[in-house]
């Protein structure tokens, strides 16, 4: 559920006119409801009541400081995979002990930052990294909290550039090797083994693989159990997917199917939801530039492009879109809606069946609130668009649109001393 409804064939954001905001602010505009995340975060919370559980927020879907800022408040943990993200996250007030970092690649300098902050744990996906962390935690005389990240080796039936439990992903430690990993790491200086984590991919619009993983880790965690070696945290990863065009699990049914095999573990759940709380939570608006006919198609031809959003072209993805005025019982029509940047993967749909629009119609390309802006890019030198946190009657601007100067701010000319010929 979300709060982008229509009201006399108006779409509004809560209670703000989008147009409104669009004529104010221009376009392409990314919009998000304040009280859509509110109602997902606590959605989810109520799925986990009665466990002794953590939500961590994958901020890597939507990192504006004002929606972490949000989800800190309500008692959200954060998951983070780089540096730059645990400065947000600290810039916006979070607890350091609520986060988690993840990521294949942390650099000596990350790692130094992370144990500084006294973050909850970092989650260990390779042998290199598990002495790297070791050594870098003699360096500067800390504990350094660990998880190891388990490759359970399982499909989940997603996408596959997001899909990553299988055994040929980058991510994580093999089935087979987990207790090598914790019989080494027991050794090593300066580490305070505090739990496992795994993590199957995003995206999931069925509860099975959730259960797999979920038996697969009881499993190892009894083994380790056995080992004497005694474990605080179980980082179960996040992953559940959102309503693009499959209607997925309820949060409801996601708890029950990953806690089904690990109700009496005995230690605390962290989960690390991204797309669920924030995918539905924005849309982004765009303006029809032209609506051109071919022989053979119609363009929509619009304001926002693959830069703005790139989940079309990178994931083929699907997203609604919709007016943000709707005529009474007006025309349809098929066409691609496609943007303005010299590349033929600049689409946000194909062959689609849509409202008939015309030049200067707004139109709001839906659920965009997860790896929408995040992976927006200058490309073409095109700015940013601007980010706006709706809340009830009032539009907040938490991200000002790039102007040029801000495009090139890092950029410098140099004259070179050598001929056109040299």
């Amino acid at each position: 559920m979300n709060y982008f409804t229509y009201q006399d064939n108006r779409l509004f954001a809560e209670d703000v006119a989008i147009g409104d905001l669009a004529a104010r602010l221009g376009t392409p505009l990314y919009i998000y409801s304040a009280r859509t995340l509110r109602r997902h975060y606590r959605v989810l919370s109520e799925a986990f009541k009665g466990t002794d559980s953590l939500i961590c927020f994958a901020m890597k879907a939507l990192s504006n400081l004002s929606i972490l800022k949000l989800f800190g408040d309500l008692g959200a943990g954060f998951d983070i995979v780089s540096v730059g993200e645990l400065m947000r996250c600290l810039r916006a007030g979070a607890d350091p002990g609520k986060i988690v970092f993840s990521g294949v690649g942390k650099t000596d300098e990350e790692i130094e930052a992370a144990l500084k902050a006294k973050i909850l744990m970092i989650n260990v996906e390779s042998r290199p990294e598990l002495h790297r962390v070791s050594a870098v935690a003699q360096r500067i005389n800390l504990q350094a909290p660990v998880s190891l990240r388990v490759n359970p080796d399982l499909d989940p039936g997603t996408h596959p550039h997001i899909s990553t439990g299988h055994r040929d992903s980058k991510f994580g430690i093999p089935l087979s090797q987990v207790d090598e990993y914790y019989a080494e790491a027991r050794g090593l200086k300066n580490l305070e083994l505090a739990g496992l984590s795994t993590h199957i991919g995003s995206q999931i619009t069925e509860t099975a693989p959730f259960a797999e993983a979920g038996e697969k880790v009881a499993k190892i965690i009894a083994g380790l159990r056995a080992q004497g070696i005694a474990l605080k945290y179980l980082d179960l990863g996040g992953g559940l997917g959102i309503p693009y065009q499959e209607e997925p699990p309820s949060p409801a049914q996601y708890s029950a199917a990953l806690l089904g095999p690990l109700r009496n573990i005995g230690l605390k759940i962290i989960i690390e939801p991204g797309r669920v709380l924030v995918g539905n939570a924005g849309i982004l608006v765009t303006k029809v530039l032209y609506v051109k006919e071919t022989d053979v198609k119609r363009f929509i031809v619009v304001d926002g492009a693959m830069n703005d959003l790139i989940r079309p072209v990178l994931y083929e993805a699907y997203h609604d879109i919709v007016p943000v005025v709707r005529r009474e019982g007006g025309d349809r029509q098929t066409a691609d809606v496609v943007g303005p940047v010299c590349e033929s993967g600049d689409f946000f749909a194909r062959e689609r069946d849509l409202p008939a629009v015309d030049s200067g119609d707004l139109i709001a390309v839906m659920s965009a609130g997860a790896y929408g802006f995040v992976m927006a890019s200058n490309y073409n030198s095109r700015p940013r668009a601007a980010e706006v946190l709706v809340e009830g009657t009032v539009a907040h601007v938490i991200r000002e649109r790039d102007t040029f100067e801000d495009i090139i701010r890092n950029e410098k000319i140099v004259t070179l001393k050598g001929g056109p010929d040299a």
